[in-house]
């Protein structure tokens, strides 16, 4: 299993330094990849059931026998890998803000990073998902997945807050399909005033929490996944 703990990677940032940790997990017996920003952990491999469920909940929402796909944020590329084992996704744009992160899957020094660079259908793209639903919509999705911040609350940049109100959802809307289907990953409980928001936009909701073992002890974890369906 290679030497028990290395740092693959890092890199500053405009909103801090990055880095990819690789380190043998004793209890679970395996490699664990970890990214942290700064001091603050962002993702570990030894938790990925809700970003692999935003995938799931989201497409099962989708309508249609051709869906061309946009995930935002690609992390350890959980949602995106799983997105792929639809078969009616034709197309799978993955919009990553850091260009370290998709580095790191093109180096593959990710796990996934080499299924997602051998299946055609996976494009990099190194944008800010954000500014990307704010302009005009060059492509419309049958399906938008995002997991970039901690929460619709819980911003990594104060910038996006807007984004998470009707008006920025509406703005998100236009680049979706009649019928499209936008889901959301949240490390928070559900949160009334941000379905609400959805409810205007939106002309269905749905609102799952997904839990998850703990392997180190203690009370297992829980995710929220949000999915709300265009008219």
């Amino acid at each position: 299993m290679g030497k028990r703990f290395q740092e693959l990677d890092w890199a500053d940032t405009d909103i801090g330094v990055i880095s990819l940790r690789r380190r043998l997990d004793p209890v679970l017996g395996a490699e664990v990849h970890e990214v942290k920003l700064d001091d603050e952990f962002l993702m570990s491999s030894a938790f990925t059931a809700a970003e692999e469920e935003l995938a799931r909940l989201g497409l099962a929402a989708a309508a249609g026998q051709e869906l061309d796909v946009l995930v935002g944020g690609l992390g350890l590329g959980c949602t995106a890998r799983t997105a792929l084992d639809d078969e009616r996704v034709r197309s799978l744009a993955v919009v990553e803000g850091l260009a370290p992160v998709i580095d790191w899957h093109r180096r593959e020094l990710l796990p996934l990073g080499r299924e997602l660079n051998a299946d055609p259908r996976t494009r990099y793209l190194h944008a800010d998902f954000f500014a990307l639903v704010a302009a005009e919509p060059q492509q419309r999705r049958h399906a938008i997945l995002l997991d970039i911040d901690h929460s619709p609350v819980n911003v990594l940049d104060t910038g996006h807050a807007d984004f998470y109100r009707p008006e920025g959802l509406r703005r998100l809307a236009a680049h979706l399909h009649p019928g499209g289907v936008f889901a959301l990953w949240s490390d928070d409980p559900p949160a009334e005033e941000f379905t609400s928001a959805l409810a205007e936009v939106f002309a269905r909701t749905e609102t799952h929490v997904v839990d998850f073992p703990n392997p180190y002890g203690g009370p297992p974890g829980a995710n929220t996944i949000y999915v709300a369906t265009l008219a």
